[in-house]
């Protein structure tokens, strides 16, 4: 789990409630100085669904399933830690695992229930792009515009139009 997840909102809930951890069904496994690392065991109630698609990047930052399926119907959608839910996690996997044989649709949805926590690691490397547009063009030239949740645009408009 996230650092800061851990330091602004774990330690503090253990503080209130010492049977915080129990009842979330998570765990220490270690120490990082005086800060515990906590992982929230698998099961249907973890808050990242009953899956996580792990790739290579400096920030932390992975696709996972998500129990609250009803934000996915919001228009506002910046309820996570950075990380990024996906509304179909079973699609992707059977995209990503549709050259194993192995891995049949009935194979990947028992995989997806277990109670267990299983790894499976990717035979091919796939690339992963993160983008983020507060702002688009459609065909027909009109310009529209989001909200930018994360504050990117004002960080990149003082790279670009510097004095």
């Amino acid at each position: 789990m996230n650092h800061s997840i851990v330091r602004k909102e774990i330690v503090p809930a253990l503080k209130r409630n010492r049977h915080y951890l129990r009842r979330n069904n998570m765990e220490i496994t270690g120490y990082n100085g005086n800060l515990p690392i906590v992982r929230q065991r698998p099961g249907p109630n973890n808050a990242l669904g009953r899956v996580k698609f792990l790739f290579p990047n400096n920030y932390n930052i992975y696709f996972h399933d998500t129990p609250a399926q009803s934000l996915f119907s919001k228009n506002r959608r910046a309820f996570s830690h950075g990380c990024i839910r996906l509304e179909s996690p079973f699609l992707l996997a059977k995209y990503l695992l549709e050259q194993d044989t192995v891995w049949t649709d009935a194979a990947i949805k028992k995989l997806m229930i277990r109670k267990d926590e299983k790894w499976i690691k990717l035979n091919k490397k796939w690339p992963v792009f993160i983008t983020y547009f507060t702002s688009w063009a459609d065909d027909d030239g009109s310009v529209h515009f989001l909200e930018d949740v994360y504050n990117h645009d004002q960080q990149l408009a003082a790279r670009l139009f510097e004095d």
